[in-house]
């Protein structure tokens, strides 16, 4: 009989142990490294057990075999540790756009032809030009619903035509949504109906949000296990949001009250995930 498990929206499903190969597969973990996580799990798995456990113990024990792997494993969860504001999770997307080659611009004014609005990311290419509007959630199982696409898309309407800076390139081209959890499945009906561009943690299948920071490697600093949620909040509120942050600038890393030893493991760390892949 398979082992029933508890979502984070209350639901349930079947535990399927290739989504969980998936995952450990998708974080850069190797065959070995995932039949060693395989075989730890599987015994201790219960009835009602919630996917947050099985999460935890699977990353406790990989963050045992192999760091790196590990911190791309936890990256999900880590980008609720960009809260509890929104702005962090605005300004991580804006450093992800750059490294896509966009130039990006955060929280600008931009008058609509009724009224003015508040843009939480513009960026441009001399082929593209695009709005995006940061829906950021502090847990799993909050989801973006169809009521924000409708907004989004009345906001879209008043901004057609208009510019996010003042080149030739600048006019808006597009608008889209990013949420770092997920849309229902309502608000993507919608939005495909309506031309709002969506991007989440698994939308759009190929190319979504987690396909994109992998494949550009850029990490939110809040992934790296060496540091604690004090520590982290503390780098974030100066400015560090990326891993390559603490890199190029190793001297944020006072600010994290930390030794010398604990330093070069935390850089050593982000140093790995700085690699795109």
């Amino acid at each position: 009989m398979s082992v029933l498990v508890t979502k984070a929206d209350g639901t349930t499903e079947p535990f399927v142990e290739d989504k969980l190969r998936r995952s450990l597969r998708r974080a850069g973990a190797h065959h070995d490294e995932v039949q060693e996580v395989i075989q730890a799990i599987t015994p201790v798995l219960f009835d009602g057990i919630k996917t947050q456990e099985i999460y935890g113990k699977a990353f406790e024990h990989l963050r045992k075999i192999e760091q790196p792997s590990a911190a791309r494993y936890s990256l999900r969860r880590a980008l609720f540790g960009l809260g509890p504001t929104g702005f962090p999770f605005e300004d991580f997307l804006a450093r992800l756009f750059a490294v896509e080659g966009y130039k990006t611009q955060t929280r600008l004014m931009v008058t609509g032809k009724c009224v003015e609005h508040e843009i939480d990311v513009a960026a441009y290419t001399t082929e593209d030009s695009f709005v995006a509007e940061a829906k950021f959630h502090s847990r799993p199982g909050v989801k973006s619903d169809l009521q924000v696409i409708m907004y989004s898309f009345a906001r879209k309407l008043d901004l057609e035509g208009k510019r996010s800076c003042a080149g030739d390139q600048c006019g808006i081209q597009n608008f889209l949504v990013v949420t770092n959890t997920k849309f229902t499945h309502t608000a993507e009906r919608y939005a495909e109906c309506v031309g709002v561009e969506l991007l989440s943690w698994d939308y759009p299948k190929d190319n979504n949000l987690h396909d994109r920071i992998q494949a550009a490697g850029v990490y939110p600093i809040s992934v790296l296990s060496n540091l604690s949620n004090t520590q982290k909040r503390a780098l974030i509120e100066r400015g560090a949001i990326i891993c390559r942050d603490i890199v190029d600038k190793p001297h944020l890393l006072r600010h994290a009250h930390l030794s010398a030893k604990k330093i070069e493991a935390v850089l050593s760390e982000a140093r790995q995930l700085c690699t795109p892949d």
